[in-house]
């Protein structure tokens, strides 16, 4: 079993939900990402997503855009996002870290010398945007064999065969984008999404992530009562953004986000 899997398996049987943050490596400074992530824990959460920078972010929207290119300002590599989570692991062994990013980067270190860095690292999980899981040939057996678990994108306009043929590719959880759109776009309409998980639910017993579109603890709230977790990103970063300058009210600030939709979702436990 996954450290994913078991975190997930651990919250289910005590009727929780999982918090899973993003933050993009390297923003806004590398020095500050292992602090940062160890803060995100501290402030509830169950697994980190943890975006490795990129030029051309094609799924992210404003925020997270600005956000890797405060990162690649400092040259933050894919190397060096590996980096840190070997560091954050010489004091956390628990917390799942599940790498976000694009296909390009791993491409041009090598699946191969990616796969075995990632997984001598402590990396959980690989999410590609864009890389659709029957294109996945080349990098799924190297992940399979280091027990690093694949992550496919759901969408609400994924057909039932496609959910079957994903599902089928992945571990861990999928993730499910909850609006038509980039990251940080609009609203998110509950209704629609209780609908969709319920139906995924059907396809796949995989855990099911909801992200884009998650502001607050209500919002967190809400979509934890219908989906197994809940995946925040570009309300994250945008503090990340307003707080660059000031570590220590960075992590403040953070907290002071996070920790309230660790409590709404707790807080649905009967």
């Amino acid at each position: 079993m996954s450290r994913i899997e078991g975190v997930l398996k651990s919250l289910k049987e005590q009727g929780r939900k999982a918090l899973i943050p993003y933050i993009t490596a390297g923003d806004p400074h590398p020095d500050q990402t292992v602090e940062l992530m160890h803060t995100l824990v501290a402030a509830g959460a169950d697994i980190i997503e943890l975006g490795v920078p990129f030029s051309d972010p094609m799924a992210d929207g404003p925020v997270i855009q600005l956000a890797c290119e405060r990162a690649l300002k400092h040259n933050t590599s894919l190397r060096q996002v590996i980096g840190m989570v070997a560091e954050f692991r010489k004091v956390d062994a628990d917390t799942p870290v599940v790498l976000m990013g694009y296909l390009n980067p791993m491409e041009a270190m090598g699946y191969r010398e990616f796969a075995d860095a990632a997984a001598e690292a402590g990396i959980d999980g690989v999410l590609t945007v864009d890389l659709p899981p029957e294109e996945a040939d080349q990098v799924a057996p190297l992940f399979a064999e280091r027990h690093l678990d694949p992550i496919f994108l759901l969408a609400p306009t994924t057909t039932d065969d496609r959910i079957r043929a994903i599902a089928e590719h992945s571990s861990g959880y999928v993730y499910y984008v909850s609006i038509k759109g980039v990251t940080g776009s609009a609203s998110i309409d509950v209704d629609d999404v209780a609908r969709k998980v319920a139906h995924i639910h059907e396809l796949t017993a995989l855990p099911v992530g909801v992200g884009f579109g998650i502001r607050d603890a209500k919002t967190a709230a809400a979509v934890g009562k219908v989906s197994d977790g809940v995946i925040v990103g570009s309300v994250l970063v945008n503090t990340i953004a307003e707080n660059q300058t000031d570590p220590a009210a960075l992590n403040q600030a953070l907290t002071d986000l996070l920790h309230p939709m660790r409590e709404a979702l707790d807080n649905q436990v009967n």
